[in-house]
């Protein structure tokens, strides 16, 4: 398999190299020159295959023989280690659960996919070390540093915003030590991932061995399809059309679905549901593609101005915007809307969601009214501790606490505070 730069301006490359780079040398994202579609036997017979195996098939092609198939198969069962529970929320509306993970975040799938490739890529390493860069709006910090901690050869650098992430975020990314390292950017997130990206391009840099662990890697993105297909094996009996609303902020999980359906998973409609961070919306609603500073909000993690995967979307639909339009829509709310979403949820079943999982409710609330015979699953991205200040005001509980959370409630935080790309290159090159 071999990846192409969306800006065309580069050379193709085979997973390994994508990988490690990150980043195509043009500043594109990469892009898997094939999609084969999975044979016909394998949906026939998907209720009756394991996870992991589900998982082994979905990523094979893409992985081609940077990886031998067994150790692939073992980074796999490696990374899926925790259930993705669908949950009837109200009747044809499912939640999938994608917090069961170690941070408690549905990046654990990448992050862990993603350190296990780059762990087996770095096996016969020396001296050399591999410098994982990554910026984070609340979830992606914690999941890279959990994956990635201690893995041989790699340092981890995450920047996140300062005062824009949740106290439980920020402990996640800044109390583990040993290779993973905290910037604490004076800005926001859009502030945090073009000083990621312009890293990459640096000359200056370029002893530093950097890579990224956001979902411009395509190791963290496309791992991000098992969930669809595991949605898929459940509901499957039902025999209904699945809508899927997807919170949305970078598009990564999105796009891994859409990439889902160009393998063959029967999913009939993808619903992008984002904050008041609406450039998609505004995109589907007047054709001009404005990305505007990011603005804060209860959902945090989707607070992006301008979602780095969107381009790889439209690629998948070869940029015609009326087939793209078929099985693609996308809605904005604000957070006095998602939190009456959040009280319907708790009042109408008992079900305790967070304001991503919120966002992506109202969005396929909306859709789905537009089928006949379908039922919906909106993805709930993150535990509801991770916003306890948000949800327990809002629905007057008392959360209790993971152990998964707890673990890191009495570290003392560690960060660097920096507020330009410059501070970013002199700490880089001095650690």
């Amino acid at each position: 398999m071999k990846y192409y730069s969306l800006n065309h301006n580069a050379p193709k490359v085979c997973f390994k190299e994508a990988v490690i780079q990150g980043l195509a040398s043009d500043k594109g994202l990469y892009f898997p020159e094939e999609i084969a579609p999975l044979e016909k036997s394998f949906f026939e017979n998907i209720e009756n295959l394991s996870n992991e195996k589900i998982a082994y098939e979905v990523i094979k092609q893409f992985v081609g023989d940077a990886i031998p198939n067994t150790i692939l198969q073992d980074i796999v069962d490696e990374t899926l280690c925790f259930d993705f529970p669908i949950v009837e929320v109200e009747k044809g509306i499912y939640s999938l659960e994608l917090f069961h993970g170690p941070t408690m975040a549905f990046k654990d799938v990448g992050a862990r996919f993603m350190s296990r490739c780059l762990g087996y890529f770095n096996k016969d390493k020396k001296d050399n070390k591999n410098t994982v860069l990554v910026a984070t709006s609340g979830d992606t910090g914690g999941a890279v540093a959990n994956g990635f901690l201690g893995v041989k050869g790699v340092d981890v650098v995450i920047l996140y915003p300062s005062g824009k992430v949740s106290d439980i975020q920020e402990k996640q990314l800044t109390t583990l030590g040993q290779n993973i390292k905290a910037l604490e950017v004076d800005g926001v997130f859009d502030d945090c991932q073009d000083m990621v990206k312009k890293a990459f391009l640096d000359d200056a840099l370029a002893h530093k061995g950097l890579t990224s662990a956001n979902s411009i890697n395509i190791a963290r993105w496309l791992p991000q399809m098992f969930y669809f297909f595991f949605a898929y094996k459940t509901l499957k009996s039902q025999n209904k059309k699945l809508i899927f609303s997807c919170p949305s902020g970078n598009f990564g999980n999105i796009c891994a679905g859409i990439m889902a359906k160009k393998l063959g998973l029967p999913i009939e409609h993808f619903v992008a549901a984002t904050n008041v961070n609406d450039t998609v919306p505004r995109f589907l609603k007047n054709g001009n593609y404005d990305p505007k500073p990011s603005k804060a909000t209860i959902s945090n993690a989707m607070d992006v101005g301008n979602p780095s995967n969107f381009i790889r979307i439209q690629e998948l639909y070869n940029n015609d915007l009326k087939a793209f339009e078929k099985d693609f829509s996308s809605f904005s709310y604000t957070d006095a809307e998602t939190l009456v979403a959040m009280k319907q949820i708790y009042n109408s079943g008992g079900y305790i969601a967070e304001p991503h999982g919120a966002v992506g409710y109202l969005g396929l609330k909306r859709e789905v009214e537009n089928y006949d015979n379908a039922i919906g699953i909106f993805l709930e991205t993150a535990h509801p501790i991770k916003f306890l200040d948000v949800v327990e005001p809002a629905l007057g509980v008392k959360l209790p606490i993971p152990t998964q959370i707890e673990s890191v409630m009495g570290k003392d935080k560690v960060s660097t505070k920096i507020a330009t790309y410059e501070e970013l290159r002199n700490f880089l090159n001095a650690n």
